[in-house]
């Protein structure tokens, strides 16, 4: 399980969280996985960090590994209300500048990054 951290990584003076549509409990990733399986669940920011892996996807590790950015990643039973309030559905990433939390990239922004971490990555270095 996926948990915020009140000391996670700031890029540039902005605290980025991508929050999964899924639930970290066991049951839930499993209710997850089914759906999926099934065609009735999708995530584009699961599919990005982990594909099929429940370890993670090695292009999105590589990818990572090249950035400078640090994205904290949560499920939705652990992203906090401030965060869930600031987006627009799920899968999103939001942003804390010390103020408040904004959402700078949707589900739609997420899901056409499908296939090149790489991608995701630079466009959030961008903010």
């Amino acid at each position: 399980m996926i948990k915020t951290l009140a000391n996670a990584p700031v890029w540039c003076g902005v605290r980025l969280v991508g929050i999964y549509d899924a639930d970290g409990t066991l049951a839930g990733e499993f209710r997850y996985a089914v759906g999926k399986l099934m065609g009735r669940s999708s995530c584009a920011l699961c599919d990005i960090t982990h594909g099929w892996n429940p370890m993670g996807s090695r292009q999105w590790k590589q990818a990572c590994a090249a950035s400078p950015v640090d994205l904290e990643l949560v499920h939705r039973d652990d992203a906090t209300a401030e965060q869930l309030a600031a987006t627009s559905a799920l899968p999103s990433i939001v942003a804390h500048d010390g103020e408040g939390w904004s959402e700078p990239l949707t589900t739609a922004d997420i899901a056409g990054h499908k296939g090149s971490p790489e991608a995701l990555l630079e466009r959030l270095e961008q903010l």
